[in-house]
C-alpha cells in the first residue's frame, strides 16, 4: 500500500544553516500523526516541504502517492488542506461564516462568485459536523477564536482534501475552547471518509487519542517517532526536553508536569 507521506533522507538548508537534517518518516494509510516540537525545531519547514512550497536540499519526498519531481505541485496542493493561525488574519472580517467556508473550494480569500445551492448545503453540513452551524449568517469578525478555528477547518474540508494539516490549531484558545475544538477534531477524524491528519503542536496534552502516532522533532532532526503511547513517556520526553518531566496518562491522553 502506498504511504500517504514518505520522506527519505530529507535535509533542507538556508544559506549555510541546515534547518532539517536527514528526515526519514513514513505516514501509512489509516494513520493520523501528531508532530511535537518546541519553537525553532523545524516544524514549519517540514510542513512547507510536504506542501511543496520549498524543495528539499537533499533526499526524496512522496506525498499522496506522488513523487516530487514527477508531479505538478500546484495540482497536488489541491488535495492538501492546511489550517494555520496565520490564515485567520487574512480572512475578511465582514464575510459571513458560511462564505468563509465556501471560499475553501476556490482556495481564495473572500468569495467572488455566487455560491451554488450545493456549495451552500455542503458548507452548512461541514459547519454542523464541526459543531459551529450556529454561526450561519454571523460575520467572521464576531466569532470567537475557537469558532474561527472551526470555520477554517470546515473551509479546508470544503475542497475534500486527502490530507489535512492542523498547524497549532489550539494556539490562543482558553481551556474550554481548546477542549471543544479537540472534541470536534476527534469526531471528524473518526468519520469513515475523513482525510489523513497531521496535528502540529508543542503541547502534548493537545494530542487527542485519535492521533495514534507521534513524531518528535528537535533541532531539525527526528528525535524519535512511533505509536504515541510508546513515544510520550516520562523517560523519552525527559531526554527530548533535556529536563526531567513526568508524563501521566488520563483518558488516553498524555499530561506533562515537572516533578
Amino acid at each position: 500500500m502506498t504511504p500517504v507521506i514518505e520522506m527519505t533522507n530529507v535535509s533542507w538548508k538556508r544559506g549555510n544553516q541546515t534547518i532539517l537534517h536527514q528526515i526519514n518518516w513514513q505516514v501509512r494509510e489509516g494513520e493520523h500523526w501528531a508532530i511535537l516540537g518546541l519553537n525553532g525545531s523545524g516544524k514549519t519547514t517540514l510542513l512547507n516541504i510536504i506542501n511543496g512550497y520549498i524543495w528539499p536540499t537533499k533526499g526524496s519526498v512522496c506525498v499522496l502517492g506522488h513523487q516530487f519531481g514527477d508531479v505538478d505541485l500546484r495540482e497536488l496542493r489541491k488535495s492538501i488542506g492546511w489550517v494555520s493561525s496565520s490564515l485567520q488574519e487574512q480572512i475578511y472580517g465582514n464575510d459571513r461564516a458560511q462564505d468563509v467556508v465556501i471560499s475553501g473550494k476556490y482556495a481564495s480569500i473572500g468569495l467572488y462568485e455566487k455560491p451554488s445551492v450545493e456549495d451552500d448545503d455542503r458548507a452548512k453540513q461541514l459547519m454542523e459536523q464541526l459543531g459551529c452551524d450556529h454561526l450561519i449568517d454571523r460575520s467572521y469578525q464576531s466569532c470567537s477564536q475557537g469558532e474561527k478555528q472551526k470555520l477554517l477547518i470546515a473551509r479546508a474540508l470544503m475542497a475534500s482534501p486527502k490530507l489535512l494539516i492542523l498547524d497549532e490549531p489550539c494556539s490562543g484558545l482558553d481551556f474550554l475552547s481548546r477542549e471543544a475544538l479537540l472534541s470536534s477534531i476527534s469526531q471528524l477524524a473518526a468519520q469513515p471518509d475523513a482525510p489523513h491528519m497531521l496535528f502540529v503542536t508543542h503541547h502534548i496534552e493537545e494530542i487527542a487519542p485519535i492521533f495514534t502516532h507521534t513524531l518528535l522533532l528537535r533541532r531539525g532532526r527526528v528525535f524519535t517517532k512511533g505509536k504515541s503511547k510508546s513515544v510520550l513517556t516520562s523517560s523519552t520526553l525527559s531526554a527530548f526536553f533535556e529536563t526531567p518531566v513526568q508524563v501521566d496518562w488520563r483518558n488516553d491522553r498524555a499530561w506533562l508536569s515537572i516533578p
